[in-house]
């Protein structure tokens, strides 16, 4: 919705699962000479202050990435991504959060290439104004993304790691996601796309895991976070997840200590737990 901004919530347990989970797909995505194409449909901001604005209204980072910034435990999986995080902080302090364009900005190489879709009118003057000049490896358009992933596929490159992951206040988004997804399957089966959504307490919310896996039979990783139980008020993200077509074949063994490592480091309460399956070919 046109309403949503995402830095009220960067750096919550969401982001944490998300971004790591991207972090990893484009590390073993650009291992390969072939050019990489990353395209994102619900690009956001590239940074975010936690120190200020949006994010210190609820502090959400304070039960996300905060949780990871001192510890000497990390799976490498979540030692890549607090890397990447430090990477932005190089003081120490945890004062800003990369969105996707930024960690994806990070990690591609000269010849890959960034395509981002914000349709928030505020976000995407924000987007525009920090990749300016960084054409024709990065570049932002003001619109939907749904409709601009069309106009993207297939890469000439012909590899590509598309993220979705929209806000879903409109409940109207697990169609449109749905929807995007087959026929970015039509016309650019290979392709590797990360499908972001929330456990929240809404009908579409539950359903919509079982429709992810009805895409595709085989070649795809579906893994859960949630850190507590609903509210009694049917409100708030108590968790999210996350689905992979066509993942990396290692992703799923990488995977798993990270999931149980963070059911325990970001639980809010017991009923915090993870899930992970994978169908691979």
């Amino acid at each position: 919705m046109l309403s949503y901004r995402h830095g009220f919530h960067a750096g919550n347990h969401a982001d944490v699962l998300k971004h790591a989970v991207l972090v990893q797909l484009l590390r073993y995505l650009t291992q390969k000479d072939k050019p990489l194409w990353f395209i994102d449909t619900h690009a956001g901001a590239a940074v975010y202050r936690l120190d200020e604005g949006y994010a210190t209204k609820n502090a959400e980072y304070e039960t996300g990435i905060s949780r990871l910034w001192a510890r000497a435990d990390l799976p490498q999986v979540l030692a890549d991504y607090v890397d990447e995080v430090r990477a932005l902080n190089p003081d120490g302090q945890l004062h800003r959060y990369p969105g996707s364009p930024q960690l994806a900005m990070q990690l591609l190489r000269q010849q890959d290439r960034l395509r981002m879709f914000e349709l928030h009118s505020s976000e995407s003057a924000l987007l525009q104004q920090y990749f300016r000049g960084d054409a024709p490896r990065a570049i932002v358009q003001a619109g939907d993304g749904y409709a601009g992933l069309q106009s993207v596929l297939p890469p000439p490159s012909r590899r590509a790691l598309v993220l979705i992951d929209p806000s879903y206040e409109d409940k109207s988004d697990y169609r449109r996601v749905l929807a995007a997804v087959r026929d970015a399957q039509k016309r650019f089966r290979a392709g590797v796309c990360a499908i972001w959504y929330p456990q929240v307490q809404r009908r579409e919310s539950r359903l919509f895991p079982q429709q992810l896996r009805q895409l595709q039979e085989k070649d795809w990783l579906h893994v859960t976070l949630t850190v507590k139980k609903p509210e009694a008020s049917g409100y708030g993200l108590h968790g999210s997840g996350m689905f992979i077509l066509n993942p990396p074949w290692l992703l799923p063994k990488a995977m798993s200590p990270v999931m149980s490592y963070l059911a325990q480091v970001l639980a809010q309460d017991r009923a915090a737990d993870f899930s992970l399956e994978s169908e691979l070919a």
